[in-house]
């Protein structure tokens, strides 16, 4: 057996491999469930409802999923130019952190928002501009080095809410001063926690989509990731497109570590992301680094988080299947975009 590549894949093969691979997911988790002892259709309508099942379900599943948006969007960005950025968490909590440096008191006025937001965009960028400066001078496997940064930047996140960032009046735990009630984002809807963030992060996808469809940037972009060599024949400066390709990657994914300090915890904490770097890989996979559909695939990936929830409450089936659940649709996707690209020959 072997694999024979697609010239031109049909709508059907775009489309109905994709939609398998969630109904491949659905089966396994359905399965799992049952082992579980509980019943398999109740099991995934309890994820349901407790996603969407009511206004405050629906707005925390639209809260869980602002940085998942965020982060897909900037791990769709670098693969999309076949950059292997595994270190979004770090390019996140750095964002993060120059958050806390600013909202809490270096800077006020009415443009403390979108300063907040800009320097957060730039600390991400050269968190991984690093590890691209090593790829394109010594050739050094960026899969290694942005994912050591991931550690590096915790240790360091932890040293400051240990010392110079830690807040005097905290009670001893470890995290920072609040911001500023200016440094805040305002909420979507009075009383519940949904702030512009969200708004942010789509905003950011129509505007990743737009650079990738609209401009010279974007068509290099694809170009260097369908075929470096043949777009540095072509004339393409392909060590500068990946570049600006990580100062954008890692500007997106700090936007995380902005929109969740500014707009949700109001500080910075250890615990501030419970993986959105990690999960924005598999969101930017559930989205064939489509831009536009990161947005879907990120509702879906926080429902099921969100879902998980309620549905371990009611009917005393562990979370993990949650964890499960998205594992194997990360696997199916792959799958089915292999086959999307390839077709399996006998002989």
């Amino acid at each position: 057996m072997r694999l024979e590549p697609v010239a031109n894949p049909s709508a059907l093969r775009r489309i109905g491999l994709p939609a398998a691979a969630l109904l491949a997911t659905l089966v396994v988790a359905s399965s799992l469930a049952a082992v579980a002892g509980a019943d398999p259709l109740a099991t995934l309508g309890l994820i349901v409802k407790g996603a969407v099942g009511s206004k405050f379900a629906a707005l925390e599943t639209l809260n869980r999923a602002t940085p998942l948006i965020f982060t897909g969007l900037a791990v769709a960005v670098a693969f999309r130019a076949r950059l292997w950025n595994i270190g979004a968490e770090a390019q996140l909590y750095a964002g993060a952190i120059v958050t806390v440096l600013l909202g809490s008191g270096a800077v006020g006025g009415p443009l403390v928002l979108p300063l907040m937001a800009l320097a957060a965009m730039a600390a991400g960028a050269l968190v991984l501009l690093g590890p691209v400066a090593l790829k394109t001078r010594f050739g050094v496997d960026e899969v290694v080095t942005t994912l050591l940064f991931n550690f590096i930047m915790l240790l360091f996140v932890s040293y400051l809410l240990e010392g110079p960032l830690k807040d005097p009046m905290g009670m001893g735990w470890p995290k920072s001063a609040p911001l500023l009630k200016e440094a805040r984002l305002p909420r979507l809807v009075e009383g519940l926690r949904l702030h512009w963030g969200f708004g942010l992060a789509l905003i950011a996808a129509v505007a990743v989509w737009v650079i990738e469809r609209r401009t010279a940037l974007g068509y290099e972009m694809r170009a260097v990731g369908l075929n470096a060599r043949a777009a540095r024949f072509a004339g393409i400066p392909v060590d500068g497109v990946l570049i600006k390709t990580a100062l954008l990657s890692g500007g997106l994914a700090a936007l995380a570590g902005f929109s969740e300090v500014a707009g949700l915890k109001g500080h910075l904490t250890l615990d501030l992301s419970p993986g959105f770097g990690y999960t924005g890989i598999i969101v930017a996979m559930l989205a064939l680094l489509n831009p536009l559909a990161v947005v879907p695939a990120a509702l879906f990936v926080a429902g099921v988080f969100v879902g998980a929830d309620s549905m371990s409450r009611a009917a005393h089936v562990p979370t993990y299947i949650a964890d499960m659940l998205l594992a194997t649709s990360l696997l199916f996707m792959v799958l089915a975009i292999l086959l999307i690209r390839f077709r399996v020959v006998r002989g």
